[in-house]
């Protein structure tokens, strides 16, 4: 996924309110931008750390800017949780994803289970389908490992459940952890976070879940899917 704007850099002063964070760019010049990421964040808004920022051209939009990277142990990380499913869906549609190819057909946001919507649903002829649930990963406490959560979520273990029904029903379950840094060998559930997030992994994983871990190459033209990592948890 390239950026379609150059990046803007500056230091991070604050993140607040969840959506907000203010960054001093290089020119000198104070910006409130755009935080697009709902989670806690931790490790990742250390104020006076390297940022860059994408100008928003939208005119309906109040804040001229939206965060995208941070520099963080000599590494660049992805924090816009939104970007994941794009990257994902660039490495499908190229064959990057090795345990993904095959299918002819891929939808995107397709109804399932109780109130959801699958990330991608793959289907080719009359085989099973395969539904995939991305989660975007950035947390790294231990050097070489990336983990998820960052915060506790609800939302996360219920995507656990609904996809060890579809395995149960006779489809294809797959959860695609999506690292958007390249200094993690490893990827951990992070059950000190998260516990019955943690629980509900491990039961998904035996009940025949398909769980997958990718890192990306980071920087400040693109984000795209590198190679799986090891699930070491």
């Amino acid at each position: 996924m390239k950026f379609s704007e150059s990046l803007v850099s500056g230091r991070l002063v604050r993140r607040y309110k969840r959506f907000l964070c203010d960054v001093q760019l290089d020119t000198g010049e104070l910006t409130t931008a755009h935080c697009p990421n709902p989670g806690s964040m931790l490790g990742l808004k250390e104020p006076g750390s390297q940022v860059w920022l994408m100008p928003v051209k939208d005119k309906n939009r109040k804040l001229p800017y939206s965060w995208e990277l941070i520099h963080v142990n000599e590494v660049l990380v992805g924090i816009n949780a939104g970007r994941a499913n794009r990257i994902v869906e660039e490495a499908l549609l190229t064959g990057a994803i090795n345990e993904l190819v095959g299918y002819g057909s891929i939808r995107r946001e397709v109804a399932y289970g109780t109130r959801s919507r699958i990330d991608f649903l793959l289907e080719s002829g009359c085989d099973a389908k395969c539904f995939v649930e991305v989660k975007n990963v950035h947390l790294s406490r231990v050097t070489g490992l990336a983990e998820f959560p960052d915060s506790v979520t609800a939302r996360g273990l219920k995507h656990l459940e609904e996809l060890s029904k579809i395995v149960s029903e006779g489809g294809r379950g797959v959860m695609l952890y999506l690292v958007q840094r390249g200094d993690c060998n490893g990827f951990s559930v992070a059950a000190d976070i998260d516990s019955a997030y943690a629980d509900a992994f491990r039961r998904a994983r035996d009940s025949g879940v398909q769980m997958l871990c990718y890192r990306c190459d980071v920087n400040t033209e693109s984000v795209v899917l590198n190679e799986r990592i090891e699930l070491v948890c």
